[in-house]
């Protein structure tokens, strides 16, 4: 029973620690220019939390299952702002499931190694994960048109919207967020699975 309890408090606590990690939403009104802060912090903290979490169990499948409980979290807080009286896509939900799944199979692929699954899955999350939340985000209508009709409550005067300034942010965010998500991936998730040693 103590077993199970840890892993649930492992699950729940990571989840706590990538939610916190910087944007762990997209408000469709600052999406694009929280795309970077995004990438980086959702690919690293994602790799910390599912190598710890997968290395506790040493069961392939557990950091997909990490991601998915980071999902339902973010669809509930969805819920929250549409019950406000928000459009449903006020609030992008990220993509982080197939990311964690490409770092499952990186595990398993390399018969549950663990300095595999740091530099071959960090880095697969650092790549992908950008690449994901890109497609996701070019879904949705146009953000200044949130941004303008359903400001945010609590939204800081620098994050305010003055003019259309969205179009500069579609150029250069995959790059940049994939190539800083996958260099950070690796040591970060180094460090986290020393601590788990």
């Amino acid at each position: 029973t103590t077993h199970y309890l840890f892993i649930v408090v492992v699950a729940v606590n990571s989840t706590l620690l990538t939610i916190n990690a910087g944007d762990y939403i997209f408000y469709t009104d600052w999406a694009w220019t929280s795309f970077v802060v995004f990438s980086i912090s959702q690919s690293t903290m994602l790799v910390v939390g599912a190598i710890y979490y997968m290395l506790f169990t040493g069961v392939p499948g557990t950091a997909t299952y990490y991601a998915t409980i980071m999902t339902i979290y973010t669809w509930v807080a969805k819920g929250a702002w549409f019950a406000l009286g928000y459009p449903y896509d006020f609030i992008v939900v990220p993509v982080w499931i197939p990311s964690a799944m490409l770092l499952d199979l990186s595990y398993w692929a390399t018969r549950r190694n663990k300095h595999a699954a740091i530099l071959i899955g960090g880095t697969l999350v650092g790549m992908s994960l950008p690449v994901f939340n890109m497609i996701n985000l070019l879904l949705i209508r146009d953000p200044l048109e949130i941004a303008f009709k359903y400001p945010r409550p609590t939204l800081p005067p620098y994050m305010t919207p003055i003019e259309p300034q969205v179009g500069k942010f579609y150029n250069s965010p995959v790059a940049l967020g994939a190539g800083a998500g996958a260099v950070l991936s690796v040591p970060i998730a180094a460090l986290g699975a020393k601590l788990n040693t």
